[in-house]
């Protein structure tokens, strides 16, 4: 069961990560990329952050971009959360595809 602690934890970093995508993708010129979820491990060494990216096109070249300056993400993210954590965990990035799910659900319903 997921403590109180834990979900602070990962609304506060959800908070962070979405504001720090969001500047880094005013860049890039019509790419949005959105935090959809953050899970912590118990012992906060690991946080699995799930991302949502639009337009699908761009979704391997974006990832590929995040995935290749975690180190980056996580100092500036150490950076913002430093006086309420501690240690800053580990990211790992995956891809949060349910509203492509979604969309081809209604699609195939005719909708």
């Amino acid at each position: 069961m997921e403590s109180t602690r834990l979900k602070k934890i990962d609304r506060l970093l959800q908070k962070e990560l979405g504001d720090m995508f969001l500047q880094m993708t005013n860049t890039m010129g019509g790419t949005l990329v959105s935090v959809t979820a953050v899970q912590v491990s118990a012992d906060l060494s690991v946080a699995k952050v799930y991302l949502s990216i639009f337009p699908n096109d761009k979704v391997d070249e974006t990832m590929g971009i995040i995935k290749n300056s975690v180190k980056g993400i996580r100092f500036e993210l150490g950076k913002r959360v430093r006086l309420q954590l501690r240690r800053i965990p580990e990211l790992a990035f995956f891809l949060d595809d349910s509203l492509n799910y979604l969309e081809n659900i209604d699609r195939l319903l005719g909708k």
